[in-house]
C-alpha cells in the first residue's frame, strides 16, 4: 500500500450538543486534502477513537472515503474488545476504508499467541497497521510472527524505544521487506531524526491537523522548527494528561474551524495555555513562511 509524506489524523468535531457534526468533519479533511497528506487516519487517536460510539465511528469513516474519494489510503481506528474491533473494521470496510489501525485490546492481556489471535481476527476484515502502545509492546521475534498474518501490513510505535524499535526493524526487514514501520509518538516530528536513523520514515503528524503549513516545512527540510515550534510544542502538551489531542482540537478552533470540544475524560485547553499555544502556531507559521 502507498503510503507516504505526512499523515494526516483528523479531529472528531462535535456539535454544540456533543453529537458527531458530520459536515464539519468533512470541511477539515477537505481542507487537510488540499495540503496532499499521504494518508487520512480517521477516528483514531487524534480523533477520540475511544470517546466514540460504534454509530459515530461508523460515520466518521463513511465522510471521510467520500471527501478522499480514492486519492489517498483511508484507515479507520479498531480496537478495544474484539467484538467492538470487528464492528469497526466490518462498518469500515463497508463504508470504502483501505485499512485499518489496531488499537490495543481493552484492559484484557493474554500470552503472546492470544494477541496474535486477536490481531489475526481482524485482519481477516481489512489490512491492519499495530500500535505499539500502552499494554502492547513486543519483541522483535512477536512483530515477525504478526508479520506473517495475512493482512497484517505494518507497525505503528508508541513506545519510543528506540532500541527495540531498531531490533524489530532488522528483524522483520529480513523476512518482509514491504512491512511497514511508522513513528507513533505524539508529536512525532520532535523525534523523526532518531527513528529516521533506523530506516522508519513514516509518521503520523497531529500538527497537520492543525497547521499542515509548518508540518510540510519540516518534512521538506526545515530544521528550525524542531527547536522554535516542535519542541516549545511538547514541553506545553506534556503540562496536562490528554493534551496531546486536546491541544490539536484547540489549535483547528485557532486556525478558524469549530470543531467543539473534547469529550470526558479529556478536557480543554484554556487560559494561558491557550494563548501559549496561539502564539506558537502564529511564530511557526511565521517560519514556515519564510
Amino acid at each position: 500500500m502507498n503510503l507516504s509524506g505526512v499523515l494526516f489524523f483528523p479531529v472528531t468535531p462535535f456539535d454544540a450538543d456533543g453529537r458527531l457534526a458530520e459536515e464539519v468533519l468533512a470541511e477539515h479533511i477537505r481542507q487537510g486534502m488540499e495540503h496532499g497528506p499521504g494518508g487520512v487516519f480517521v477516528a483514531c487517536g487524534t480523533g477520540e477513537f475511544s470517546a466514540l460510539s460504534e454509530s459515530e465511528h461508523a460515520s466518521a469513516v463513511r465522510v471521510a472515503a467520500e471527501v478522499v474519494g480514492g486519492r489517498v489510503p483511508v484507515f479507520a481506528g479498531a480496537g478495544g474488545p474484539l467484538g467492538a474491533a470487528l464492528n469497526q473494521a466490518r462498518a469500515a470496510r463497508a463504508a470504502g476504508a483501505d485499512g485499518l489501525l489496531l488499537m490495543p485490546p481493552y484492559l484484557a492481556q493474554g500470552p503472546g499467541h492470544g494477541f496474535r489471535a486477536y490481531v489475526e481476527s481482524v485482519a481477516a476484515e481489512l489490512p491492519v497497521i499495530v500500535y505499539q502502545r500502552a499494554s502492547v509492546v513486543l519483541e522483535p521475534e512477536a512483530v515477525v510472527e504478526l508479520a506473517g498474518i495475512p493482512g497484517v501490513i505494518g507497525l505503528k510505535d508508541g513506545v519510543g524505544d528506540i532500541d527495540r524499535m531498531q531490533r524489530i526493524v532488522l528483524a522483520v526487514r529480513e523476512r518482509y521487506q514491504d512491512f511497514l514501520f511508522f513513528n507513533g509518538l505524539p508529536t512525532a516530528e520532535l523525534t523523526m531524526p532518531a527513528y529516521r536513523g533506523i530506516g522508519v520514515e513514516l509518521y503520523s503528524s497531529a500538527v497537520f491537523a492543525f497547521a499542515p503549513e509548518i508540518a510540510l516545512a519540516y518534512l521538506n527540510g526545515d530544521e528550525r522548527l524542531l527547536t522554535r515550534f516542535y519542541a516549545p510544542l511538547v514541553r506545553l502538551r506534556d503540562k496536562v494528561p490528554g493534551y496531546p489531542v486536546s491541544l490539536v482540537k484547540a489549535g483547528v478552533r485557532l486556525r478558524g474551524l469549530d470543531v467543539g470540544a473534547v469529550r470526558p475524560p479529556l478536557v480543554e485547553v484554556t487560559g494561558e495555555h491557550l494563548e501559549e499555544l496561539d502564539a506558537l502556531i502564529k511564530s511557526g507559521l511565521e517560519l514556515a513562511a519564510s
